[in-house]
């Protein structure tokens, strides 16, 4: 049974030895992530040539998405390196404090905009909640606060305000040089922090474009403010990635496990990619088997229906980042055993725009109800093979193309599975012959299986899927030769 549900394990120092990268690899990782709030673009440009070098010496094809650092909206540091909040205490964020001389009293800020974006009576939270302060006074250069929730607050840790409202830009000028970076290595994916508006993610792709990148745009959603704009977000979006953590801190985190559900539908019918991130693994770090909170976060994520899961520091930073992958892909193929994650009422009743979105939909639908033991898609730009992901499916979805970039890009499609593959024919029943005999090759079907090919009568050109096949395997053979 292959996998559906596609991984994404984060690179980092755990990841530096070819060994490593091998047994990723091996693991069964799908696209890999370079996190640029991190390192330098030395360090990223090496590990992204690695990866690609790695993987194609294992015959697999491995995404690479570049994940922009964002805002940061941050504390500065204590002069002693951190200090001890009590409960009662009274605690300035002072803009005028020099970000390296906090003290028990008060301490610097990255983000000066902050004493205009709240007022007495908000909440502010420091280091992913750990610390809960009320505001009581807001000055010209400084927000007077009381510890509502104490405990260690060391340097530079981040400041969120429940219910959001921070204004910081999504896209800050170190972004702008990472997004150039992202196309110099080609990177499949962008993905842009802290969105709030469809208008951030239009900016960002115009500036990957400008820089020669073709990549596509992930919308982080991690700020309440995204919830409100969530739609047309969406709409704006290649992939949405569910990055729990600033958004558990600002909109509570008993919202989230809702949100996550709701989101992953909204964006699939949207016909919009969704990964589901942030500490899914954690305990993994430090241990060769995860927690049984973890396999059921994995697994409802899963039957919720993402396209997709991430490991950050587990693999990152964490002492078994294979063992992770592998723990992460058991979880993942069991829980698509289950009966509501190969089953689909998707689109029943919609109108298509498109004929090779109606190809699409007409294929996945025939597929499940003939017992098909593949789908083959020619594609060019892999728009058809996303619509077929959509569906909720156990047949595997093979991406057949003779594009690099495309198959690539795909990796991170649920159910989808690149292969390289350059129509040698003019002639169709040739090509379809091409087909069949490149799935046997690689031994994902069998004498007198189904499948079900589609293609478009004018070959190389995008959007111009409008066949649909379907074979069965040893019944059909290339015409004899003149």
């Amino acid at each position: 049974m292959l996998r559906r549900t596609k991984i994404l394990a984060t690179l980092g120092p755990a990841t530096e030895d070819p060994k490593v990268l091998d047994d990723l690899i091996h693991a069964g990782v799908d696209v890999v992530r370079i996190n640029l709030s991190h390192g330098n673009h030395e360090e990223h440009r090496l590990r992204a040539e690695a990866v690609r070098e790695h993987a194609r010496a294992c015959g697999r094809e491995v995404g690479l998405l570049a994940d922009l650092q964002g805002p940061k909206i941050r504390i500065g540091r204590f002069s002693q390196g951190k200090v001890i909040l009590n409960e009662g205490d009274r605690f300035t964020l002072d803009t005028r404090c020099p970000l390296d001389e906090g003290n028990q009293q008060r301490v610097g800020l990255t983000f000066t905009r902050l004493v205009q974006d709240v007022r007495p009576g908000d909440t502010l939270l420091l280091d992913d909640g750990a610390i809960v302060l009320w505001v009581q006074e807001v000055g010209e250069a400084s927000v007077d606060c009381k510890v509502v929730v104490g405990g260690e607050l060391s340097n530079n840790k981040g400041i969120n305000k429940q219910g959001g409202g921070l204004s910081a830009s999504a896209l800050t000028e170190k972004d702008k040089e990472d997004i150039k970076f992202a196309a110099s290595i080609e990177a499949d994916y962008l993905a842009v922090s802290f969105v709030q508006s469809a208008d951030d993610v239009i900016q960002a792709r115009e500036l990957l474009r400008a820089a020669g990148g073709q990549g596509g745009i992930v919308s982080k959603i991690e700020r309440a403010e995204a919830l409100k704009n969530i739609d047309a977000i969406i709409d704006a979006s290649d992939a949405i990635m569910l990055a729990r953590g600033d958004l558990g801190v600002e909109i509570g985190d008993a919202e989230l496990p809702s949100v996550q559900k709701e989101l992953i539908k909204l964006a699939r019918s949207k016909n919009c990619v969704v990964i589901t991130a942030t500490q899914m693994m954690q305990s993994m770090i430090s241990s060769p088997m995860p927690t049984r909170a973890e396999v059921f976060d994995v697994a409802n994520a899963v039957i919720d229906g993402t396209d997709a899961v991430m490991l950050s520091a587990e693999t990152a930073a964490g002492k078994y980042p294979a063992k992770a992958v592998e723990a992460m892909s058991r979880v993942c193929r069991e829980a698509e055993k289950q009966t509501e994650v190969r089953t689909s009422t998707h689109r029943m009743d919609s109108v298509f725009g498109r004929v090779d979105e109606a190809i699409a939909m007409a294929a996945m639908y025939t597929a499940n109800h003939l017992n098909a033991k593949a789908i083959a898609a020619l594609t060019e730009s892999g728009s058809t093979v996303k619509w077929m992901s959509r569906i909720s499916s156990g047949i595997p979805i093979y991406a057949l193309t003779r594009h690099v970039a495309t198959r690539r890009k795909v990796t991170l499609f649920r159910g989808v599975y690149p292969v390289g593959f350059d129509v040698a024919s003019t002639d169709a029943n040739m090509v379809n012959q091409e087909v069949i005999e490149e799935l046997l090759r690689r031994g994902t079907v069998r004498d007198k299986d189904l499948v079900l090919i589609t293609k478009g009568d004018r070959s190389g050109v995008e959007g111009q899927t409008n066949i649909l096949k379907i074979m069965r395997v040893g019944e059909h053979s290339a015409p004899p030769a003149d």
